[in-house]
């Protein structure tokens, strides 16, 4: 019998998950408005001596980063992953011995499995898959950010910039499971309850990184991600769409309109269940032919859809759900 939650523990999951999306949505900003500020006060000259900082370390998100195990044990992270909740699924064993590039999808809003179950330790990657360590990559754009790159970098953040993915495969030894989210901001676009769409038909370089330096390609989805928010798709062509899309452009991610539970500020309780398929294995090739790349995404797409139809009853979808992949 499943034992009744009681309020203070459903208190501590709202306020795990109300950190997580403000940390998502503000902290950066935040962040940013603090430094500056700083510089206007008696107090200036802390901002100055962390921009020296800054100035000095500027290169280490593409050198493996500054991941802490302390951050990544935080209890808040079990509370995050008990709000939805979230829950990690393994298909097949990872061997220590090798690296692997694991491609996460659907993106959703702001992809709380990917960071839950890769970025964190409350869903048990590091049991499930013994002698492998988890890495999730992201916008590079993020690590410019004065106080809020040190944050992300302690979770084990990396930027998913192509000399910070090769340093990681090939300067840190075996047993990564380095993590990306394929569809990137343009998936994020089309996130929507009951909506099973990925975008990775042209998106290959994950895979010329995964030959380059023989790293075998992993798919994972993430049942439920799409259901958390409620978002306002803005048609092509129109005056929303079009500013989205000078923003990703700019920036690199695009500014969504969404709504969820508790006056449409957090996200829906819904389950999520990330599932890790099997490992597609790949010859190390130092120049791949853009046939040998178009080989391995065409297995990888096979195997995603393949991992998709097997999981979808069970992790809460109907027979008829299809997966599109743009």
């Amino acid at each position: 019998m499943k034992q009744e939650k009681t309020q203070w523990k459903l208190f501590l999951e709202t306020l795990s998950a109300a950190q997580w999306e403000f940390t998502f949505v503000l902290l950066g900003v935040t962040c940013l408005t603090l430094v500056v500020s700083l510089m206007f006060t008696s107090l200036w000259p802390l901002s100055a001596l962390y921009f020296v900082w800054l100035v000095k370390d500027w290169h280490t998100p593409e050198r493996g980063g500054r991941r802490t195990e302390f951050v990544r044990n935080w209890r808040i992270w079990g509370h995050l992953r008990d709000y939805f909740p979230i829950k990690l699924v393994k298909t097949a064993e990872l061997d220590p011995k090798k690296n692997y590039i694991l491609g996460i999808h659907p993106h959703g809003i702001m992809c709380a499995g990917g960071y839950t179950c890769f970025s964190t330790e409350s869903c048990g990657f590091a049991e499930a898959f013994p002698g492998m360590r988890s890495s999730l990559a992201v916008l590079a754009g993020l690590f410019r950010i004065p106080l809020f790159r040190e944050y992300i970098m302690s979770a084990g953040l990396l930027s998913v910039s192509r000399a910070s993915l090769t340093h990681v495969l090939s300067k840190s030894g075996k047993g990564i499971a380095l993590s990306i989210v394929i569809g990137g901001a343009e998936e994020s676009l089309s996130s929507s309850p009951g909506v099973n769409t990925v975008v990775m038909r042209h998106r290959k370089g994950f895979v010329r990184m995964a030959l380059e330096h023989g790293a075998d390609l992993v798919p994972v989805y993430s049942f439920g991600e799409n259901e958390l928010f409620r978002q306002v798709i803005f048609s092509e062509g129109s005056v929303g769409r079009r500013l989205q899309d000078l923003f990703k452009r700019l920036i690199g991610f695009a500014p969504c309109v969404f709504l969820g539970d508790r006056f449409g500020l957090l996200p829906y309780r819904t389950p999520i269940t990330s599932v890790v398929g099997a490992p597609i294995a790949v010859p190390k090739l130092l120049v791949p032919t853009e046939e040998e790349v178009d080989h391995y995404h065409n297995l990888y797409m096979e195997s995603l859809s393949k991992l998709f139809h097997e999981h979808k009853v069970s992790c809460g979808l109907s027979e008829s759900h299809e997966l599109q992949i743009i």
